[in-house]
């Protein structure tokens, strides 16, 4: 017996590597007819008319058949399904013909009980001392994996198609939604501007409404419009907000501004009848809402060449008054405060003539709080536009307002809000006219 946990000796270790090396030996000495009839892939070989002459057990298994049933009995073609006889016949036999071999061609074996197996299949023929051609090598690879890869990825490109295709069709009814709704606003939006200015005897008018945004509602707004035989009402103003509640309230203080301006068209009394409409409406709502805005009278003085003007304002920038003689300033109001926000408000009324020459610009603060400069961090401001339209004094109205629109849409994205401006100017004497007399 020998004793637990004894070492062996050296000749006994010996013996054991021998073992091991004898049995690694023997799994190496597979014969040639083995190695060909167990190998991962199909083999056979085919007289030159396609006659099988040989063929390995892993073919055989693949297609279900006995190899009596093969060899000398069946063609190679007769193992391929009706589209693979007739590539072989077409594309496969002829190339192999010529070059003396082919690979990686994709064809599909039939299976006993009507099953298909994908292949890829290489053949070389054979040539004797002689150079004739003897018989045909060819080598069958199990391509199912291949296949089933191929078709995951075809799936997968399909599906990803679809989806390309379902959002690009998403994409175009938006853009188509987002048409019709910018038409739909324009329209809407249009509906809260006059469609013309009236004719005022003695004055020149013009108008530009810039919408900062084509899918939003703005609030900004404006008018002139006939009070009684001898004088013209005008206000321009900006409602707080977008969209449709912007909407509503810029309705309700236009018609309000002209209800009450032909009630009585003191141009503070106006702006208190709109203050306390406003307040009424939207204090007690839990969304109070309120605008800035300026009224404004023109009374027109026959045979002067002149226009009076009385207005006040409610928390608006200053108007600008632009004077023939190529001056330009604004025209204070102080202490007016934003209308519809407290139950009663106090506001301040100004005066001025207008002369041959002289135009009057309201405007909304779109273009004053427009950003400029590289980083759009710095703000056009007053005194900019104050500076604009001195360079254009002496000019009618619609020339001051063609410049301004030049400046709005010189903004880019810096304007991101909407803008109105209204001039009201006197016509300057024609320069034909005042040398005749």
């Amino acid at each position: 017996m020998c004793r637990a946990g004894r070492q062996p000796g050296p000749h006994e270790a010996g013996d054991d590597e021998s073992s091991s090396d004898a049995a690694f030996a023997a799994l190496l000495e597979d014969s040639a007819e083995e190695l060909y009839e167990s190998a991962p892939c199909g083999y056979l070989s085919t007289l030159m008319d396609g006659t099988i002459a040989k063929i390995n057990a892993t073919l055989l298994n693949w297609l279900g058949i006995e190899r009596e049933a093969a060899v000398g009995r069946k063609r190679f073609t007769d193992l391929l399904t009706v589209g693979g006889k007739l590539y072989h016949e077409t594309h496969f036999a002829p190339l192999l013909r010529m070059q003396g071999e082919i690979s990686g061609i994709a064809l599909e074996l039939k299976q006993t009980g009507g099953g298909r197996m994908p292949v890829l299949v290489s053949s070389v023929v054979k040539h004797g001392d002689t150079g004739e051609p003897l018989l045909i090598r060819t080598t069958v690879f199990d391509a199912r994996d291949r296949r089933a890869y191929e078709e995951e990825l075809l799936r997968r490109r399909q599906a990803a198609e679809k989806a390309r295709r379902q959002a690009e069709e998403t994409r175009r009814q938006a853009e188509a939604d987002r048409a019709r709704l910018q038409d739909a606003l324009a329209v809407l939006q249009q509906s809260l501007l006059p469609d013309t200015l009236p004719e005022v005897p003695g004055l020149e008018t013009a108008a530009y409404y810039h919408t900062a945004h084509p899918d939003r509602l703005g609030g900004d707004f404006y008018d002139v419009f006939r009070i009684d035989g001898e004088r013209f009402g005008f206000f321009l103003g900006d409602v707080c907000g977008k969209g449709p509640q912007a909407a509503a309230l810029t309705s309700l203080t236009r018609y309000t501004l002209r209800a009450a301006a032909l009630h009585d068209p003191d141009p503070v009394s106006v702006l208190t009848t709109l203050n306390k409409v406003l307040h009424e409406r939207y204090a007690g709502s839990g969304d109070p809402r309120y605008c800035t805005a300026v009224f404004g009278t023109l009374e027109p003085g026959p045979g002067t060449g002149q226009v009076a003007v009385h207005l006040a304002s409610g928390g608006h920038p200053p108007v600008i008054t632009v004077r023939a003689d190529g001056t330009a300033g604004f025209l204070p109001t102080p202490g007016g405060l934003l209308v519809g926000i407290l139950p009663s408000a106090r506001f301040t009324a100004a005066t001025t003539v207008l002369g041959p020459g002289d135009v009057l610009l309201l405007y909304t603060d779109g273009i004053t709080e427009a950003r400029t400069g590289e980083d759009r961090t710095s703000l056009y401001g007053d005194e900019a536009l104050l500076a604009c339209v001195a360079g254009h004094a002496g000019e009618p109205p619609q020339a001051v307002v063609e410049a301004l629109t030049g400046v709005l849409h010189g903004f880019g994205d810096g304007l991101d809000d909407d803008t109105a401006l209204l001039a009201l100017g006197v016509p300057a004497p024609d320069p034909q006219t005042r040398s005749i007399r």
